[in-house]
């Protein structure tokens, strides 16, 4: 007679199994990998509309999830193509299809009376987002309209077709960076979803580790794809806040002084801007300025239009510290997809407490800077340093 006995084969053995086992249920990863609370509160104007393929329902890297949490006007259909097809969608009379069909325009390049006011996204692989829209007549009569990514996506953790292919998160962010570039809260949603991969990767025992996408390890894993690209598209900059007074925090600063310089050509940009009040001494002493210097200074509505004329389409903007990116936010200022040096050393190197120890322990020379505003020293030392990175590809 076979033995009936119950077996606890099945049961989880130790701790860091059992842990492994306890999921969030929004994010529906491991409760030790859960990031919803790094997922902002996004008002977005544009309708968001993801249909995605019931194979992704609830695999453990999908990131429609992290969209549908974030994005305040987003509903999310996952259902079998068969129904999708028999359903009456809420698709919009003026809503647009994001998807690379052949001779479809960039959203980037449309007029701004012909964009959209809904998207409408396909969630999957890519062989399941091509029969999703093969086999669902509504989005056969949809306009399709197409990104053109400023870099590598940064799905390390899920194969992709190339490595210009998007995971919905970072094709939702970069389209509605296009209709809407003012909404608060986009860049931070890509954030929490790089805090996702950059946890899975990490995590010990990671499913992941056999997915990784070969040809994406010729290059150390803290190095991100957007930093080795051509280099005529990065744009390294560095801005001096307003001082603010002793004990007290400045809510919302704005530049001073900003320079930035274009690592492929070495172009650079440098500007003042016009102050309510003049600085004071000891403020000049240290922006290593005079009073002289600001005699050119400019509007917060010239800096606009300079520093718009200064980039390009596809830029990404390097700077060392968040802040620095935060300047440009309170300006209401265009911002590129940004990238963070403290953040990219801080995944390899640790004990290094300003920049000029960081540079000592990767044995980079200071750049001499002698006669040079602070701004436009701080500024070589990050180009120093990007380009040290830059050579670690290998």
């Amino acid at each position: 007679m076979p033995n009936t006995a119950p077996t606890n084969q099945n049961l989880p053995t130790n701790e860091s199994e059992i842990e492994s086992r306890q999921r969030c249920y929004q994010c529906f990863r491991p409760k030790s990998l859960c990031f919803c609370e790094a997922i902002p509160q996004i008002d977005n104007r544009t309708d968001v509309l993801i249909l995605q393929h019931v194979g992704e329902r609830f695999h453990p890297f999908n990131t429609a999830r992290i969209v549908q949490k974030a994005l305040r006007r987003c509903q999310l259909i996952a259902d079998h193509n068969q129904r999708l097809a028999a359903h009456d969608l809420p698709i919009h009379a003026n809503a647009g299809l994001l998807y690379p069909r052949a001779n479809a325009p960039s959203l980037t390049e449309l007029p701004a009376a012909e964009r959209p006011d809904q998207l409408v996204i396909i969630d999957g692989t890519w062989h399941q987002a091509k029969t999703i829209v093969r086999d669902v007549p509504q989005l056969h009569q949809l306009p399709c309209f197409r990104l053109e990514p400023a870099s590598p996506g940064q799905y390390r953790i899920r194969r992709e077709p190339n490595e210009q292919s998007l995971s919905t998160v970072e094709a939702t962010v970069a389209a509605l960076q296009v209709l809407e570039p003012n909404t608060v809260g986009l860049d931070q949603l890509l954030c929490a979803f790089h805090q996702m991969v950059e946890n899975q990767l990490a995590h010990a025992g990671s499913h992941a580790a056999w997915r990784q996408n070969k040809k994406r390890q010729s290059r150390p894993r803290f190095l991100p794809h957007a930093l080795l690209q051509n280099a005529d598209h990065l744009v390294v900059a560095y801005g001096e806040a307003t001082p603010g007074q002793p004990g007290k925090r400045t809510a919302t600063p704005s530049p001073v002084n900003w320079v930035a310089q274009r690592l492929g050509t070495a172009e650079r940009f440098s500007c003042r801007l016009r102050q309510q009040q003049p600085l004071s001494s000891a403020a000049l002493e240290h922006m290593r300025l005079s009073a002289a210097d600001f005699d050119d200074a400019v509007t917060q509505v010239e800096f606009h239009h300079q520093w718009n004329q200064f980039l390009r389409r596809n830029d990404v903007l390097i700077v060392y510290l968040q802040r620095t990116c935060q300047l440009l936010q309170h300006l209401g200022a265009s911002q590129p997809p940004c990238l963070v040096l403290k953040s990219i050393f801080g995944k390899w190197r640790s004990g290094f407490h300003c920049v000029e120890e960081l540079m000592a322990i990767e044995g980079v020379t200071l750049p001499k800077c002698e006669g040079k505003s602070r701004a436009d020293q701080r500024l070589a030392v990050a180009v120093a340093l990007v380009e040290h990175l830059r050579t670690r590809r290998s």
